[in-house]
């Protein structure tokens, strides 16, 4: 684990025409959120098609492949792997045959209790074909004696623990279901079909739904399962509401960091609008005069255009990324991730030059990457260098589903600010403060998770790792 992962991207599309070229779509609009693997299940009402492969959404998927996938109901996923080793056994949907017929499964989160679950179901001759934790959940349906897959999949989620958005397709029925903290997104969308019949999507985030052409309704609640059935009929209802537990929501903070794009709407707010009030936040921390803000590319654009804002001082894209460039974390050995730094973002030297500059990223992790961007910043003639951070210091790792490194290698939470200063290279190194994180989200109906922040984790859901 080398920096922040993302997690991964859930879609589910049912009642619509070709719903594996829009759920195929979807993913597409959600690649940010994994770039392993990929895969689809469609059902046409008898039976469920599965394709999926590592790698991203464009080469796993081709014309050919996904008029194989038939039906007018489907689930897909985009994984980076938080558990499990990286094998196409890994990759989702996660399809079996059971007693009641077929299903398939997709899962964005980390079960906390997985392992003990995993022993205690091979005790009982659960034979596992994967590394995944959801593959418990295909193990406690199967188990489970009551006659109805909507019964098995509630009585298998009182036995977990940890955070996930799953969604389940059976032969005519699509289940959709967020924990009850409501860790990870998840949020309902409807299609209008061109026989003017209602179809109906949920997606990790709302930009898929535009790329879809899907009107956004509303978030799956925490706690609450969502369940679409009728498939086949000329009439499919709205989605029947199962508040399985009592929603307690502490959304995980870092999608509004981080992991979201800009254009989503999550958890009730749009993103690119949170990232620039965390810029007007840390600009009222941090007063510091100079040249130019530049953002680092893309994560720290609207914080950057936040804190150009308020401070007064110009901003300029003075460094320009490579998009066809892989991400940095992606690579095995230090050495191969301090290269792709340099090959996906180049400073404009003619603007950086002789000046003063202000740069603003999201957060800090091992510290590796921003000393790398520090370093192009001076080779490029910078006169000093001021790293400003849109979030607080991270300094505990996340267990409910991004792979943070282990505390050991979290630079903030072993250095003083000025030893990682020190170690950066940068004039200046500030953070924003909890407080500051807390006036930027303007939210006043729940308290978020941001136990990367504070160590204070939702205890229940790590029970299993202690």
């Amino acid at each position: 684990m080398k920096q922040w992962n993302e997690e991964c991207a859930v879609v589910g599309t049912y009642n619509v025409e070709n719903s594996a070229l829009i759920s195929h779509y979807a993913l597409f609009a959600l690649q940010h959120r994994g770039q392993e693997a990929s895969g689809i299940s469609s059902s046409d009402g008898k039976n469920i098609h599965t394709i999926k492969g590592n790698g991203l959404v464009t080469k796993v998927f081709n014309e050919k492949n996904l008029k194989k996938l038939i039906g007018n109901a489907s689930i897909g996923h985009n994984r980076y792997s938080t558990a499990g080793k990286e094998s196409i056994d890994d990759a989702q949907p996660l399809f079996a045959r059971y007693n009641l017929g077929e299903m398939a499964v997709v899962h964005n989160g980390n079960l906390t209790n997985a392992l003990l679950l995993r022993k205690k179901l091979i005790e009982k001759g659960a034979i596992f074909q994967s590394y995944l934790d959801t593959e418990n959940l295909i193990h406690l349906i199967a188990q489970n004696k009551k006659d109805n897959l909507q019964e098995r999949i509630i009585d298998a989620l009182k036995e977990i623990d940890g955070a996930y958005a799953l969604i389940f397709l059976s032969r005519t029925k699509m289940f959709a279901i967020r924990d009850p903290y409501g860790l990870r997104p998840l949020c309902l969308g409807k299609i209008t079909n061109s026989d003017g019949s209602v179809g109906y999507i949920v997606a990790s985030e709302s930009c898929a739904f535009d790329l879809v052409g899907a009107e956004y309704i509303r978030e799956v609640n925490p706690g609450e399962m969502l369940v679409f059935e009728g498939l086949g009929d000329k009439i499919v209802t709205q989605p029947k509401s199962i508040q399985v537990f009592a929603p307690n929501p502490h959304p995980c903070i870092f999608e509004y960091v981080y992991f979201a794009r800009p254009d989503s709407k999550v958890f009730g707010r749009n993103v690119y609008e949170v990232r620039k009030n965390m810029g007007v936040e840390l600009a009222k921390e941090h007063k510091i005069k100079a040249d130019m803000v530049i953002p680092v590319p893309d994560s720290g654009v609207a914080a950057a255009l936040g804190y150009s804002k308020e401070s007064g001082i110009n901003f300029e894209l003075g460094i320009i990324r490579n998009h066809y460039v892989g991400r940095t974390f992606i690579e095995p050995t230090q050495q191969m991730r301090e290269l792709k730094v340099r090959l996906k973002l180049n400073p404009i030297t003619e603007i950086i030059k002789d000046k003063e500059i202000i740069v603003i990223d999201d957060s800090v992790v091992r510290g590796t990457t921003s000393k790398q961007i520090v370093k192009i910043l001076r080779q490029a003639g910078a006169k000093k260098v001021h790293l400003l951070i849109s979030s607080p210091q991270t300094i505990s790792p996340c267990y409910y589903g991004v792979d943070t490194p282990d505390t050991k290698e979290l630079i903030c939470a072993n250095h003083s600010l000025e030893e990682v200063r020190d170690f950066i290279g940068a004039d200046t190194l500030g953070f924003l403060s909890l407080e500051g994180l807390a006036r930027s989200l303007k939210n006043k109906d729940h308290a978020f998770c941001q136990a990367c922040f504070d160590k204070k984790y939702i205890d229940n859901y790590t029970k299993g790792l202690k």
